[in-house]
């Protein structure tokens, strides 16, 4: 889009859609920018449906989680990210866009997009800013991301997506599968302390069909959220 087409989109009431994703390690089988491709997938065919503006994607995340176990990270700290993020949303407030919601693609985002937006709220009263994960659209989705694994990563459910989107970042054969060993504990633990591979989940049961499905699932739920957004208007005090 030039100047004047975003311009136009703004003022016509478009919601910025920003994809938020991670660069790290996601075992021997999945690329590492797995999580950046499907915020960014699900974002821009959610906003095609739409009519919305959707942002670069931030192919950087807060995944320090994963440490220097495995080679391919690359981490943001939680102080970075969540400045990065309300940068962006300045100048997308300074671009005629009052509507942002983030499309996150990395479970330990959440932290610090959400001071993000507790800070863009305070300086910009008049932005109406939303975080939202892929994995969390709806509680059906939720249910079938963690079919093999409540803390999964890596798992038959990224992997059939990945499959379905980018089959050429998939090498099956690869695939370690490994149960979830946080289940019913009550502390956090950094990845290397519950799994050898990288992995948290069954990906060797992944298949593009399952991929094909829950992709569907995810852009028309995102879809939905983003009509809603558009059309929504401050409560009447």
């Amino acid at each position: 889009m030039n100047m004047d087409e975003v311009g136009q989109a703004a003022a016509a009431g478009a919601v910025a859609v920003l994809p938020v994703g991670a660069t790290e390690q996601h075992g021997p089988h999945l690329a590492t920018g797995t999580d950046t491709l499907l915020a960014d997938h699900v974002a821009g065919a959610a906003a095609e449906l739409t009519g919305d503006i959707v942002l670069p994607a931030l192919p950087y995340g807060c995944s320090l989680g994963h440490t220097d176990r495995w080679p391919g990270t690359l981490s943001l700290h939680p102080t970075t990210m969540t400045a990065v993020v309300v940068e962006v949303g300045r100048w997308a407030h300074a671009s005629g866009l009052r509507k942002l919601v983030l499309v996150n693609g990395h479970a330990t985002n959440g932290p610090p997009c959400q001071s993000a937006i507790l800070q863009l709220r305070h300086e910009l009263p008049d932005l109406r800013p939303r975080f939202v994960s892929i994995f969390d659209l709806t509680p059906e989705i939720a249910a079938r991301y963690t079919e093999d694994a409540p803390d999964f990563h890596a798992n038959e459910a990224e992997t059939s997506m990945l499959l379905h989107l980018a089959e050429s970042q998939v090498h099956l054969e690869r695939a370690a599968d490994e149960p979830d060993r946080t289940a019913g504990r009550v502390l956090s633990y950094p990845m290397p302390a519950v799994t050898e591979s990288g992995v948290v989940g069954s990906p060797s049961t992944a298949s593009a069909e399952r991929g094909a499905d829950l992709v569907e699932r995810l852009v028309e739920a995102l879809a939905e959220l983003l009509r809603q957004a558009r059309a929504e208007r401050d409560p009447q005090l």
